[in-house]
């Protein structure tokens, strides 16, 4: 089918955004032909809040992002100004990799990399709804009354859908402050019979650095042995410190002397703001015993004098921002160069997907990002490139990439959207995966480059380095095993032998593996025991995976379970025995009786 301007396409893309930077480079590097459309192409990458990548488990997003063959990685090598890992006292686990990027660097990067991509048309415009036939997707409407036709296509709208700015008890249409929020998408889908709910996410105010005293502020350097995020990169390079302040009694006691001026307690905002990323507001009312809070002044650029005060995002009107700000060390004379507001937007409730990201209801309609009611840059270019993938696999008449929860966090991201849902703004913590050890920042590519190659996304560079460390991990290991009947192997189960004194004891001969190899293999050797425990426990789980659901099954009819349960199962749909027991208020009893279900001749 052609439009009135005649264009089709395999796959359309709504959204220039980390999750449409994704998704749309993952189909046009398959091979088929992608439209992406976005409201503004000078604005394809945009840092709509921190000027940061990664993070507490969301670096464990990118590395695997990576390992998949995306962009996100890549593009904070290159583009990164300080880079840090966090967590380093504790366990590999939870160990992550944080870098504080150059939002304009950044965002000139990814709109280079989506011009120069084959089989990728960039197009500035607004979708105003999707074009559905038989619950097929077919293409979507754009504002200035075009059609345009696809196999698929992709929502990645971010907080653009009715979105609405909050600054003080004024507030204004927008999708984020200088862009146009998207009217009409939100009543397609509606009239498409998709359930939307209500968010609220937050930005802080942005401060001109040459009116901050850092005198007296703490350093914060960046880690000059930081591993690179992606494959195809070797090094990185630190170009800033960041620095550390505090709120005080008197910061505080300015924003509860106002919270009758801020649309979150006036009652103005009707979306469910982020518990685990809070306004400056909420921090001071919930945290009443709390003398300060812990504010972090990071460089947006290198070529500009803002800095972004993470900790401070804020709704508060712009004189009240002003006034608490100088009441903070360092921030006496500060001046506000773009104030902090709040935004309110639509997002599509995500049990109405599959774990492919598609619409349960519209056929090739796949929704990846904030619209599926996530936060975060990272959690949406993982959902944007599984999307992507999975748009291409279906038009090709491919099963889908599903990812499982003990394969990686993106598979716990996907998991949890599909079978929990969510009601406030979902972020990505390492508490949130059960099999955490497994799923470490430092084996993302041994987990996942054989799914991008599959995929037919992930490129020979990166392909070829997983190849030669995976060889060089195994070869290193069968050594150690081996050697002098394992008797280095035992040692390094040892707290207090190290991997330096195994190099010690080698010199030149372990040179070749490098530092990335000889750590891994330590981490796995130290914590072998409790990782083949993990995956006893996967084996065990694995058989209800295996269990499948009947897809037509009306839980009504199974006897024994209750109103809830039955309400929930026939909403979720899930697919497996696995899937319906991970659904909140799904109880073990409910779950036997659907084994015996399944088990029935």
């Amino acid at each position: 089918m052609k439009g009135i301007s005649g264009k089709t396409f395999d796959i359309i893309v709504v959204g220039g955004g980390h999750a449409g930077i994704e998704a749309s480079l993952a189909a046009a590097k398959i091979g088929f032909n992608t439209a992406v459309i976005t409201i503004n192409l000078d604005n394809i990458g945009q840092m709509s809040c921190n000027p940061a990548i990664g993070g507490l488990a969301k670096g464990h997003l990118v590395r695997e992002i990576d390992a998949l063959g995306g962009e996100m990685g890549r593009a904070t090598d290159k583009t990164g100004i300080q880079f840090r890992t966090l967590n380093t006292k504790k366990g590999p686990a939870v160990q992550s990799s944080r870098a504080q990027a150059d939002m304009f660097a950044y965002k000139s990067y990814m709109k280079k990399t989506l011009e120069n991509t084959g089989n990728l048309t960039l197009i500035q415009s607004m979708v105003d709804g999707v074009i559905v036939k038989d619950n097929t997707v077919k293409g979507v409407k754009i504002w200035t009354g075009e059609d345009l036709y696809s196999e698929a296509v992709i929502l990645t709208t971010g907080t653009f859908l009715r979105g609405l700015v909050h600054i003080g008890l004024f507030n204004y249409k927008a999708g984020r402050a200088g862009d146009f929020a998207s009217k009409k998408l939100s009543l397609s889908l509606i009239e498409n019979s998709l359930e939307l709910g209500r968010l609220k996410t937050g930005t802080t105010p942005r401060l001109d650095g040459r009116t901050i005293d850092f005198t007296n502020l703490e350093e914060q350097k960046g880690d000059d042995d930081f591993i690179p995020f992606s494959l195809a990169d070797k090094n990185i390079t630190n170009n800033i410190n960041c620095y550390i302040t505090y709120t005080n009694g008197k910061t505080h006691n300015i924003i509860l002397n106002d919270l009758d001026k801020s649309p979150l307690y006036c009652g103005v905002i009707k979306g469910i703001g982020p518990r685990y990323c809070p306004s400056i507001e909420d921090k001071v009312v919930r945290f009443k015993d709390k003398e300060r809070h812990q504010i972090f002044l990071e460089k947006e650029s290198l070529d500009s004098v803002e800095y972004y005060p993470n900790g401070l995002s804020t709704s508060l009107p712009l004189g009240t921002q002003l006034k608490f700000l100088r009441t903070i060390e360092g921030l006496e004379n500060v001046k506000i160069m773009r104030p902090g507001y709040a935004i309110e937007y639509d997002y599509v409730l995500p049990i109405q997907l599959k774990h492919s990201l598609e619409t349960k209801s519209i056929e090739n309609l796949f929704l990846a990002g904030q619209i599926n009611g996530t936060s975060g840059y990272e959690e949406a270019a993982a959902q944007g490139i599984i999307a992507g993938i999975n748009a291409a696999l279906k038009i090709k008449g491919e099963e889908p990439l599903i990812l499982r929860r003990d394969e990686a966090y993106i598979g716990v991201l996907i998991d949890d959207l599909i079978t929990l849902g969510t009601t406030e703004p979902y972020r990505m913590f390492t508490s949130r995966a059960e099999y955490r050890l497994l799923l470490r920042e430092d084996n993302a590519d041994f987990r996942l480059c054989e799914y991008g190659k599959s995929a037919g996304l992930l490129d020979e560079e990166r392909y070829s380095i997983y190849k030669d460390r995976l060889s060089k991990f195994n070869e290193l290991l069968s050594f150690l095993k081996m050697y002098e009947n394992g008797k280095y192997y035992d040692l390094l189960k040892r707290p207090d032998f190290m991997i330096e004194n195994l190099m010690n004891e080698f010199g030149p001969e372990t040179d070749k593996f490098g530092k990335d190899i000889l750590n891994r293999v330590q981490l796995f050797i130290k914590y072998e025991g409790y990782i083949n425990r993990q995956k006893e426990e996967i084996g065990r789980l694995k058989k209800f995976e295996g269990i499948k659901l009947n897809e037509d099954i009306d839980f009504k009819t199974v006897p024994g379970l209750s109103l809830e349960v039955i309400e929930k199962l026939n909403k979720i749909r899930p697919k497996t025995i696995a899937e319906a027991s991970r659904i909140s208020g799904i109880t073990p009893a409910a779950v036997s009786i659907l084994l015996m279900r399944c088990h029935k001749p």
